[in-house]
């Protein structure tokens, strides 16, 4: 389980990339690097981290699913997720 001011952290820079998006475009398309720079750090969509929704984990993260390799295996072996099941052969 992650820290929880490591998901909060998360949660902001999510915050503020959203927040700033339009901007970013419209500077980029103008070439306007100089006002690039002075967005804040935060603001850059290179700085998220994809975590685990329900852990927070940060590492064996699956895109499909949006949780971790530990929580996809859990929730494949109760069946909470359709279509998925164990091979055997």
């Amino acid at each position: 389980m992650a820290k929880e001011s490591m998901k909060a952290r998360e949660r902001k820079r999510a915050k503020t990339v959203a927040k700033y998006a339009e901007k970013r475009k419209a500077l980029k398309e103008a070439g306007d690097y100089e006002g690039l720079q002075k967005l804040p750090k935060n603001a850059s969509p290179i700085r998220m981290h994809n975590r685990c929704k329900l852990t927070g984990r940060p590492k064996g993260y699956m895109r499909t699913f949006g949780v971790s390799r530990v929580m996809f295996r859990e929730m494949a072996n109760n069946g909470l997720i359709p279509g998925v099941k164990k091979a055997s052969w």
